[in-house]
């Protein structure tokens, strides 16, 4: 049976559903994109720019995974912070991959104006809160920022944050007024329609079943047909299966879960007084904005566990009604989860696995920016335009240890739940 979007927000809310065929037959073409989430239609849409014939192979929906279903936060950085990056790549490689998300917040930008993707409604200002007395160290995180990458970011005291954000458990915060928050599943199909008109094939429900990339010609095929090409890119997340064993050994799929309000228009200013979305520096601390004017859209927590389980709903209410007491009595409408793809390095798997074939993954935590920079600097290796792809070499495909490795991601996320706790009850 043809797969569907699950109940989002966004699936509610999809400007235009246009279900695409399954592969059929033989096709022949220049390179195929292997998964149709953010970094594999950014890939695909980038060859096209350069004349480059692709195919684009999506076992489900276009952006039916996380790219789909997440935040919707568009900022720079990894998942991992940058004093991690130079411990394993060197100061000023590890400042190039900084400046590399920066410019993957412009791609998308650029994209949005340069396409008129109005349904995308980006709206700008994310607000990065700290539930402790960190001052200090915020006023000194915003100027590194300025002095090494000219990002202008604005320090919030305490009592401005609170006047933005009626909750006790808040303190201070950073306003970056250059990053924004929009709506990731319009945006996908947007681009995939500017690909179409390019001369792109996209094929939906193509699971690929198996593959042949030892030849000078590549041979992915699926339950209906086959491409043979020069070039194979495998962009698969979290729902990656077993047809290359290289990728899925590489990475843990991670669960995020997050829900939406009914409309409460009228309650919105008794909570949240911006427009900018916000986060938190908690290791999967809460995020949340207000969508269509009316609603909140609260995301949070990671688990191992890939199955939702029962209480999902009142699980992440229980977390927004702890820092909006509030909010105690409005009602959920929907809940969902998706499944992220980590790495154990916590940066994005980006390179070339063997002559002709390229890997393009891992982007749990911070997706949006370096979906798009991943897709970018992986058609560019293949136009033979830069090699920018090897900034990535320091994060390869270290094993994820398997099911010792999911019960050690979640182990370190409870160990960091309880640090973010004892931080907090001292904040108190």
């Amino acid at each position: 049976m043809p797969a569907s979007y699950i109940d989002t927000y966004y699936s509610r809310t999809l400007a235009a559903d246009e279900r695409l065929l399954p592969l059929s037959g033989r096709v022949s073409a220049d390179v195929c994109v292997v998964g149709g989430g953010l970094a594999g239609i950014t890939a695909a849409l980038e060859l096209a720019r350069r004349g480059r014939q692709v195919v684009l192979l999506e076992g489900r929906r276009i952006a039916w995974g996380a790219s789909g279903r997440n935040g919707g936060f568009v900022s720079p950085g990894y998942a991992t912070g940058l004093d991690a990056i130079e411990r394993l790549a060197g100061h000023d490689a590890a400042a190039s991959l900084y400046r590399l998300s920066m410019e993957g917040v412009r791609i998308v930008a650029d994209n949005i104006r340069d396409l008129g993707i109005a349904e995308a409604a980006p709206v700008h200002g994310i607000i990065a809160a700290i539930r402790y007395d960190g001052a200090a160290a915020l006023q000194s995180y915003r100027d590194r920022m300025e002095r090494d990458f000219g990002r202008p970011l604005r320090f919030m005291p305490r009592d401005e944050v609170r006047s933005h954000l009626l909750s006790p458990k808040y303190h201070q915060a950073l306003y970056d007024a250059e990053s924004f928050h929009f709506h990731p599943l319009n945006y996908a199909c947007a681009l995939i329609r500017e690909f179409r008109r390019l001369g792109g094939l996209v094929h939906e429900d193509s699971l690929v079943t198996g593959a042949q990339l030892d030849g000078a010609r590549k041979v992915v095929t699926t339950a209906g047909g086959r491409v043979e090409c020069g070039d194979v890119v495998f962009a698969g997340g979290g729902y990656t299966d077993s047809v290359c064993p290289a990728l899925r050994r590489a990475f843990l799929p991670i669960a995020t879960y997050v829900l939406l309000t009914e409309p409460i228009r009228d309650r919105i200013a008794d909570a949240i007084r911006t427009n900018a979305a916000i986060g938190d520096d908690r290791r999967a601390g809460d995020y949340y904005r207000v969508v269509g004017g009316e609603r909140i859209l609260w995301g949070g927590r990671i688990t191992t566990r890939t199955s939702d389980p029962r209480d999902l709903a009142e699980r992440l209410r229980r977390e927004m009604v702890t820092t909006y007491p509030q909010l105690a009595d409005v009602r959920i409408d929907i809940a969902w989860s998706g499944l992220m793809s980590y790495a154990r390095h916590l940066m994005p798997q980006i390179g070339r696995l063997q002559p002709g074939v390229w890997y393009c993954t891992a982007f749990g935590g911070h997706g949006m920016n370096t979906t798009a920079i991943g897709g970018k600097v992986v058609a560019e290796a293949i136009a033979g335009e830069s090699d920018r792809v090897r900034l990535f070499e320091p994060f390869g495909l270290a094993w994820n240890g398997g099911p010792f490795g999911r019960a050690a991601a979640q182990l370190t996320y409870w160990t960091y739940q309880a640090m973010d706790a004892w931080r907090e009850r001292k904040a108190a």
